[in-house]
């Protein structure tokens, strides 16, 4: 049953119910909210994929272990109390540090300051950091998050799962 979060928006859903594959979802570590991340979820899974909520405030530890056992096919990474920037900084360079995760897509995205919008710049060293894509709360919607979800290719382990043996 569809959460109809975004009507019109979330219709890249595979047929039969079939899942794409496997997000992560959390804060950065010092972020203890949680309705963005019930919001992502809701959404996330609307677009047709299991959803692991680590909820805030994880730790860069637990998010890179995790990461490591479920080897997802995005992770992604919120922030509402501004701090997303310095700690996207940190947490990306532990999931880029690990080989088995160095390509898998990794999202930043909420208040990413304290200061508002952040600058070219800011997102730019974001993206030099590792990061696939940053979605500043204050310059981009979530229908350019839809549409890089959308765009990731299924998952070769999702597809294998939902195969028919005769």
């Amino acid at each position: 049953m569809s959460a109809g979060l975004m009507p019109g928006v979330t219709d890249t859903v595979g047929s039969a119910g079939a899942r794409r594959g496997t997000v992560v979802v959390t804060t950065v570590a010092s972020d203890s909210h949680t309705w963005n991340l019930v919001f992502l979820q809701l959404l996330i899974e609307e677009l047709g994929y299991e959803v692991i909520n680590l909820g805030p405030c994880a730790p860069d530890h637990v998010l890179v272990d995790a990461c490591r056992e479920t080897s997802p096919d995005l992770v992604v990474i919120s922030s509402v109390n501004g701090h997303g920037h310095q700690d996207g900084l940190r947490v990306i360079a532990a999931l880029r540090a690990c080989a088995e995760l160095a390509s898998t897509p990794v999202v930043i995205g909420g208040k990413l300051g304290v200061d508002g919008q952040q600058s070219d710049a800011a997102i730019g060293a974001l993206m030099s950091a590792g990061f696939d894509a940053v979605f500043d709360d204050a310059s981009t919607t979530t229908r350019e998050f839809v549409r890089f979800v959308g765009a990731l290719p299924m998952a070769a382990r999702a597809a294998e799962r939902t195969e028919v043996v005769a």
